[in-house]
């Protein structure tokens, strides 16, 4: 039965905006809690195996990836706008804090883990003043060929990084450990195995006790292979991180770098698996903020959206944020009740789970996509792949980020321009380039600027006008009229109107009328409160292109078009 609606006052209007919890829980249908309980409980047996693995990759021990994996999940239920993201430690977070915590301390120094944890306070406080902000559209500069070159060479770093793990050694100093190379391999031929005959089986749950299993029985960690060893059971301490301003100001590109990947993963997570309910972007910040500020507070590390655990989470059924908050309690009882019985695990199983779980992240459908649709955006991939490789983590997503405001700006600077001809037997005007049988008219010249018109391309569509006033119209001879089509222009600033104003002062100079048409209302009323409007007169302004062109064709005094 569905419980009542809850007086809503414009008071706790406003607070159910930004407690998203308030929304659902006062009307939670008991229908739901079945549903919900499977799916927690689902995700629960993924992400704990998975949670070890990530801190092994992050370079902390494991136990903080249980950490980061239990209260932080509470926390995102309440303030996270989608009920079925699952939220934990991911591939890509993970290998961020290993490059850039790395780069201060030595990885399984108490200062190490010290950072880290740091570093998830640090992403907590970016996410959530960004979130109260309203900078959520910030993520649009993330374009999708920058993400899929970043990830992809993130994900071919983050399976290096685990060889050492899968062998058992160094492969070029100390060579492989046999038993550890067969742990490995066998893990990642069952992984693959099971997510080609049974998808919805916990794949990372099977190995960890496979291996756990096989590690005991045969004394193997005697052979050399390594375990994960003691584990500590018990609840973290909550707390402070520990405050290092000179480390702090070191970490601060990282943080952000984190903040964002993070915000747009759980963005494009939500949006692709768990659709069915709206995901607010500055809510959404506030959320993750939330999690990753109580991971700091628990002793965990930074956190985001997972999209193959967000794929179990909606599978499973998840209705609500209740899910999320059964996940985090079953971790919760892992850590107080299951940690010891995971002493014997090999971290060759950890590294096979990643290894795995990164071959998705490597995206070549992007490439062919991009291949057949738009070139120059595989240029922003490959260039973002390629500096990821050769310069780092954080510096390949800054190089990709700025390639692509680069190459925005030089599209706004010069937009596409065509010139036009009159389709056969229609009124209807489209460009020549594509329109090879189109009709032009003598002495008048018709084109259509798509973009709007501000003082990045003034001097583009200067030139481009100057260039086809030289040329003469496509009889070679001189032009007499210039039809400008605005219909796609939305924008004029005081810098474009300025330039108008010359360029009709210079056409009168050299005997050429300027018309134009489709105008919108906004561009037309800065046309009028600049006197643009008042010195080219009404009649230079029309409807459609076939008007002005008649326009121009009567007051030179020509007959050769007629109305259709």
């Amino acid at each position: 039965m569905r419980q009542p609606e809850p007086v809503v006052t414009p008071r706790y209007a406003r607070l159910r905006a930004w407690v998203p919890i308030l929304a659902w829980l006062p009307s939670y249908q008991r229908a739901d809690l079945p549903a919900d309980l499977r799916a927690g409980l689902t995700t629960a047996v993924m992400l704990v195996p998975q949670a070890m693995a990530y801190a092994m990759l992050a370079g902390l021990p494991p136990i903080h990836g249980l950490y980061a994996a239990s209260f932080p999940l509470i926390a995102y239920a309440v303030f996270g706008s989608s009920r079925q993201l699952a939220v934990g430690p991911v591939a890509m977070d993970s290998l961020l804090v290993a490059v850039g915590v790395g780069a201060l301390a030595t990885v399984g120094t108490e200062t190490y883990v010290g950072y880290a944890i740091m570093l998830a306070a640090m992403v907590g406080v970016i996410q959530i003043g960004l979130g109260l902000v309203h900078a959520g559209f910030l993520v649009n500069f993330l374009s999708r060929p920058v993400i899929s070159g970043f990830t992809s060479a993130a994900a071919l770093l983050i399976a290096l990084s685990q060889l050492e793990h899968l062998l058992g050694g160094d492969p070029l100093r100390d060579g492989a450990n046999l038993p550890t190379l067969a742990i490995g391999l066998a893990s990642v031929a069952i992984l693959v195995a099971l997510a080609k005959l049974k998808p919805t089986a916990p794949r990372a749950l099977v190995v960890v006790v496979l291996g756990t299993v096989v590690v005991w029985l045969a004394n193997l960690d005697e052979l050399g292979v390594a375990i994960v060893g003691s584990v500590p059971r018990g609840l973290p301490r909550p707390g402070l991180p520990s405050l290092d301003l000179a480390a702090a100001r070191a970490l601060l590109p990282t943080a952000v770098a984190i903040a964002f990947v993070s915000f747009m993963e759980a963005i494009a997570v939500a949006k692709a698996v768990a659709g069915r309910t709206k995901v607010a972007p500055n809510r959404e910040l506030i959320g993750l903020g939330a999690a990753n500020l109580v991971a700091g507070l628990v002793r965990g590390y930074p956190i985001a959206g997972g999209l193959s655990r967000t794929a179990v989470n909606a599978q499973a059924g998840a209705r609500t944020g209740l899910a999320g908050i059964v996940t985090g309690a079953l971790v919760v009882l892992t850590l107080v009740l299951l940690t010891p019985l995971f002493h014997y695990l090999p971290k060759a199983v950890l590294a096979a789970i990643i290894m795995t779980a990164v071959f998705g992240l490597v995206d070549f459908a992007m490439v062919r996509r991009l291949w057949k649709v738009e070139r120059s955006e595989l240029a922003m991939l490959a260039l973002t792949f390629a500096a990821t490789l050769a310069l780092g983590i954080v510096e390949g997503i800054a190089v990709g980020v700025l390639a692509s405001m680069l190459w925005f700006v030089i599209r706004q600077t010069r937009p596409h321009m065509a010139v036009l001809g009159q389709l056969p037997g229609t009124t209807v005007y489209r460009k020549l380039e594509h329109f090879p049988d189109a009709a032009t008219h003598p002495g008048v010249l018709a084109v259509r600027f798509d973009s709007q018109f501000y003082f990045g391309n003034v001097d583009f569509l200067e030139r481009t006008l100057e260039a086809l006033l030289e040329a003469g119209d496509a009889r070679g001879e001189p032009v007499r009229a210039i039809v400008i089509d605005a219909s796609a222009i939305n924008r004029l600033d005081s810098s474009a109107d300025a330039a108008l104003q010359e360029l009709h002062a210079s056409l009168g100079e050299a005997g050429v009328r300027l018309y134009f048409a489709s105008v919108k209302g906004p561009v037309r009323e800065i046309m009028r409160r600049s006197g643009l409007h008042e010195r080219l007169g009404e009649r230079r302004f029309w409807l459609t292109v076939h008007d002005a062109v008649l326009a121009a064709e009567r007051d030179a005094g020509r007959g050769d078009l007629q109305p259709i």
